[in-house]
C-alpha cells in the first residue's frame, strides 16, 4: 500500500509541473500539444517498462486479443476515455474552460470514493469519513459558487471512474494496458499533429520546441505511468482520496506564483486542504502502529526462542 501512496505522491507532484511546464510549448495550441504529447509519451513509457520488465504484460494483451476477439473494441473504448481526458487538461485552460475542468478534479474523488465503497465494498476509516465530509463541504461550496455543473466537469468526474473500473474489470490494470491506450490514439495524435496542422513547421521554426517536446514526454511517462501503478496498488476508496493532494499542490504553486484565492473560494481549498491533512496524519498513525506492532512481535519472538533454549 505504501508503494501506491508513493507513486501517487510522485504522479501529483509531476502533474503539478506539467502544468507550468505547457508554457514552453507555446506557439502549440491544445490539440497540437495533446498530438506531440501522446507521440513523445509512448517511446518513453516503453523504454520505462523495458528497464521494469513490464513489456511483457504488452505482449500478453496482443495475444489476448487473437483469444477474445470482443477485446479490442473494449480496448478502443478505454483508449479514448484515457486521452480524451489527457486533451481535456490541456484544452479547459487554452480555451477558457479551466475553471469547468477544475471542478471536475475536485469532484473526481468523490465519485472514486463513491464507487469504491458502491461497487467494491470498501470501508471508509473514521478518518478517511471525516475526509469525505470536508471534501463534500468544500467541493459543494464550489458548486454552489459558480451556480452549475459544465460538461467538463461531470466529463472529467465521471469518465475516469469508469475508466479504472473497465481496467479493473479487462484485467489491464498495469502498464501493459496504460501501453494500449496510447499505441491505440496514435492515428488520432498524427492526424492532429501532421494532417489537421503542420505542427512539424512550428518545431522546425522554433528550435526549444523539439527539447520541450522530448521533455514533455518524458513528464508525461513518469507521471502518467506512475499514476496508472497507484491505481493498481491502492483501494478505490484511498486511491479517490490521494487524488486530492494534485489540486492541492496546484492550487499552492499557484499563490507561489503570485496568483491570489479570491475570499469566496477559502471555503472551497480549505476544507479540502484540512482533508488532505487528515489523510497524512492517518497514514502517519498508521505507520506507527504498524511499527509497533512489528517491535512487539520480534521482541515476543526473542521471548519464546528464550522459553525454548531454557527447556
Amino acid at each position: 500500500m505504501y508503494k501506491g501512496v508513493a507513486l501517487s505522491v510522485l504522479a501529483s507532484a509531476t502533474f503539478g509541473v506539467l502544468y507550468f511546464y505547457t508554457q514552453f510549448l507555446k506557439p502549440l495550441d491544445s490539440e497540437q500539444t495533446f498530438a506531440w504529447r501522446m507521440l513523445a509519451t509512448l517511446p518513453f513509457l516503453t523504454l520505462f517498462m523495458w528497464k521494469s520488465g513490464d513489456l511483457k504484460h504488452v505482449a500478453d494483451i496482443f495475444k489476448r486479443i487473437f483469444r477474445q476477439p470482443w477485446m479490442l473494441p473494449w480496448l478502443i473504448f478505454s483508449s479514448v476515455l484515457c486521452t480524451t481526458q489527457l486533451w481535456l487538461f490541456l484544452w479547459g485552460p487554452i480555451n477558457g474552460r479551466g475553471l469547468q475542468v477544475s471542478l471536475g478534479y475536485f469532484l473526481l474523488p468523490l465519485v472514486m470514493v463513491l464507487v469504491g465503497c458502491v461497487l467494491y465494498k470498501e470501508k471508509l476509516t473514521r478518518w478517511q469519513l471525516a475526509a469525505v465530509a470536508l471534501a463534500v463541504l468544500g467541493v459543494g461550496h464550489e458548486i454552489w459558487r459558480i451556480g452549475g455543473i459544465a460538461w467538463e466537469t461531470l466529463y472529467v468526474a465521471l469518465a475516469y471512474p469508469l475508466y479504472f473500473f473497465m481496467r479493473r474489470a479487462l484485467k489491464t490494470d498495469h502498464l501493459g494496458g496504460f501501453w494500449w491506450d496510447l499505441f491505440l490514439i496514435l492515428p488520432a495524435a498524427c492526424y492532429l499533429g501532421f494532417v489537421y496542422s503542420d505542427s512539424m513547421a512550428l518545431l522546425l521554426d522554433y528550435s526549444h520546441l523539439i527539447w520541450a517536446v522530448i521533455g514533455l514526454g518524458f513528464l508525461s511517462a513518469l507521471g502518467l505511468g506512475s499514476y496508472i501503478l497507484a491505481s493498481r496498488y491502492l483501494p478505490f476508496v484511498i486511491f479517490g482520496l490521494l487524488s486530492y493532494l494534485e489540486p492541492v499542490l496546484l492550487a499552492f504553486a499557484s499563490i507561489m506564483m503570485g496568483e491570489r484565492v479570491e475570499a469566496s473560494e477559502w471555503l472551497t481549498y480549505i476544507p479540502i486542504w484540512l482533508a488532505v491533512v487528515l489523510l497524512v496524519i492517518e497514514g502517519c498513525l498508521h505507520l506507527i502502529r504498524q511499527k509497533r506492532n512489528a517491535h512487539m512481535l520480534n521482541r515476543n519472538v526473542e521471548n519464546v526462542q528464550k522459553r525454548l533454549e531454557s527447556e
